[in-house]
């Protein structure tokens, strides 16, 4: 399928990204004719890739290529969360997203590569920078930041004993019922759930210090905070950003005039997301 863009003709298509332990997902791959730059996206926590499509769109016919990870155990996935298929932070930060990166560089190995997510796929995009040999031009945050309960009060504390507890009792996370996040596994939910309640990145199985290596972190970070956004505050993205002392930051702010009067918060601008394709394009091209 094809549509026009300022940059050409925007070819869309789906690469299979295939992870080292036999996981797989689509990758979807929006690349106008003439790219300038490509962005791996990684999506927020239970949102399939497609729900990015509108956002690939516009920052492809600013000449931006897209490809947009898939989470394992959501869309196109072929694996499903349960009391007998777990996975946490290890497999997707040295399984799925390393896949993900290798098929979108196949697709386009002459254009500068960066990353960028929205909420939990942003941490989890700046983790995957910061373990990874190779630095990617830039790391784009929208509507992200650390999840550490002090960042939001102690209601959102509680929920981070909770939800590992339940996903315990059942095998998994229930979230489409629960109404947080897809059908999440618990290994997964662990790992989110120590985060918030320390401060701190960690993963199960994982021998590294994810925080001591944050620091070291040295592409340049675009962090954009939706201003009514309870799920993303200030303080949250700023804990984040400033885990990254050695990157350059940029932070703005986007309100509900940036979307035709749509509410400025964690997934309504996914509906209109040209202002943020336009930030995300625009520091790319200043910051390249």
């Amino acid at each position: 399928m094809t549509e026009e863009g300022a940059f050409g003709s925007i070819a869309q298509n789906v690469r299979i990204a295939r992870s080292s332990n036999g996981a797989q997902a689509g990758l979807l791959v929006y690349e106008p004719k003439l790219p300038r730059t490509a962005l791996m996206w990684v999506p927020a926590m239970g949102v399939p890739a497609r729900h990015y499509e509108a956002l690939a769109m516009a920052l492809a016919c600013r000449g931006v290529a897209v490809g947009v990870h898939e989470w394992r155990g959501i869309g196109s996935s072929n694996r499903r969360a349960g009391r007998g298929s777990d996975w946490g932070y290890r497999e997707l930060l040295k399984d799925d997203l390393p896949a993900s990166h290798e098929a979108l560089q196949a697709a386009l190995p002459d254009v500068p590569l960066w990353l960028g997510g929205h909420s939990l796929g942003g941490q989890l995009a700046s983790l995957f920078a910061a373990i990874s040999t190779e630095a990617p031009k830039g790391i784009a945050l929208v509507a992200s930041g650390s999840p550490y309960w002090r960042n939001f009060g102690l209601a959102v504390g509680m929920a981070y004993v909770g939800a590992p507890l339940l996903a315990a009792l059942v095998g998994y996370l229930p979230g489409r019922r629960i109404g947080f996040g897809g059908n999440e596994a618990r290994g997964v939910i662990a790992d989110w759930s120590r985060s918030g309640r320390t401060g701190r990145y960690s993963a199960r199985g994982l021998d590294v210090d994810l925080d001591a290596v944050l620091r070291k972190q040295p592409s340049p970070i675009l962090g954009l905070r939706l201003r009514d956004d309870w799920l993303g505050p200030a303080a949250s993205l700023q804990y984040l950003m400033d885990k990254m002392p050695a990157a350059a930051r940029t932070l703005d702010v986007v309100g509900p005039d940036q979307f035709d009067g749509q509410p400025a918060d964690h997934f309504a601008w996914m509906k209109r997301p040209d202002a943020i394709a336009r930030r995300i394009a625009d520091w790319m091209g200043q910051t390249a």
